[in-house]
Order: C-alpha cells, then sequence, then structure tokens
C-alpha cells in the first residue's frame, strides 16, 4: 500500500504508518548516501595541505584515538560534509545531516565548529578570533573547544597515519541505522544556544 494524499493535511495516520516503516525499511540508504558524500570530500582541496576527506578521516582519526565516544566519531568524521555543497555553511548542513543521529552537544558542536576554529585563523581575514566566546555559557563549550583546539585545527598532516574511511563504514552505518525522531518530526532535542 502506499499513500493516496495529494496533501499532507488530508493525510490519515494508516498513510503514515506506510511511509514510516517505508522510511525505516529503506534507512540504510542515507548510510550509503553519506558515505558517497564523503569519499566526494577526496575532489575538495581549496588550497589546503589536505583533500578534505583525508581532513575529515584524520579529524575522526584523532577523536577516536582520544578515546571520544562513538557519537563525537561519528560527528568528526562529518564535521566538514558540508563542504561537498557549500563551503561558507558547511557546519549547518553538516549538523543537519547529523542531528538526528547525535545528542544536543555533539550537534552543537559541529554546528559552531567554525567559530570555534577562528581562534587559529580568523585574524588572518580581519574576522574576531574571539568568535566562539558568544557561546562561552553553553553546556557544550568545552566540548565544541576541545574538538576544534585539539583534533579538527590541526588535522592537515598528510604524514599523519589517518585510519581509512573503511575503518570507520561500520559506525557510519551503525549511526545512521536508527533516528532519535519519527519521520519528519523535529528532533526531541532543542536547538537553543
Amino acid at each position: 500500500m502506499s499513500a493516496t494524499f495529494t496533501r499532507m493535511d488530508e493525510s490519515t495516520a494508516e498513510e503514515w504508518a506506510v511511509i514510516g516503516a517505508a522510511t525505516a525499511k529503506n534507512q540504510g540508504r542515507v548510510a550509503e548516501r553519506t558515505l558517497a558524500m564523503l569519499r566526494s570530500l577526496g575532489d575538495v582541496t581549496d588550497g589546503f595541505a589536505t583533500d578534505q576527506l583525508t581532513h575529515s578521516l584524520q579529524t575522526a582519526t584523532l577523536a577516536e584515538r582520544a578515546g571520544a565516544d562513538p557519537e563525537i566519531v561519528f560527528a568528526a568524521l562529518l564535521h566538514d560534509i558540508g563542504k561537498a555543497v557549500s563551503v561558507p555553511n558547511h557546519p549547518e548542513i553538516a549538523a543537519a545531516i547529523i542531528k538526528p543521529y547525535v545528542r544536543d552537544e555533539v550537534y552543537w558542536m559541529i554546528r559552531v565548529h567554525q567559530d570555534f576554529q577562528g581562534r587559529h585563523y580568523y585574524h588572518h581575514f580581519g574576522g574576531d578570533p574571539n568568535a566562539r566566546e558568544q557561546y562561552r555559557d553553553q553546556p557544550w563549550f568545552d566540548l565544541a573547544a576541545r574538538f576544534a583546539d585539539e583534533w579538527d585545527q590541526i588535522a592537515f598532516d598528510a604524514a599523519y597515519d589517518t585510519l581509512p574511511l573503511d575503518h570507520f563504514e561500520p559506525l557510519v552505518r551503525e549511526t545512521m541505522a536508527s533516528t532519535r525522531s519519527p519521520i519528519g518530526a523535529p528532533s526531541r532535542y532543542t536547538a537553543s544556544t
């Protein structure tokens, strides 16, 4: 059975049950498409010493080797996936992709990572290197600072023993196998700054 409505305000609970079951059955495609987006970062260098796939893998490798939990390692791997679409707003894209699969503090760690990294380079563009301070009172501030300072901003070393994507593929598949919220519904977490 498929839904027959042409307007959501004319839908039924039964139709949404069918849609929910079909979406859950096809959840595996989310991981496949995410992995394909990650692979595409191998073509994005934009002047850095490494391509963005290597940078993402290196960030995740550093987080994993530092003992970060699986949600943080997953987020570290995907933190720049938005660059496959747009560099200026890549943190928002990456955060939106991971939001249904991670806890609130991990979502925010990725959502604001550019401002936290800014401490290390914003001054080169006339920006405020203390942009992270606007988030000082947030409960996830220390996690975002650790992510930016200890893993992300140092992950451009082509000689580093970076783990390959196939090492992280099971984590991506497992993490993305189910969401924390119903189909199309807002996350159980509220995004507030």
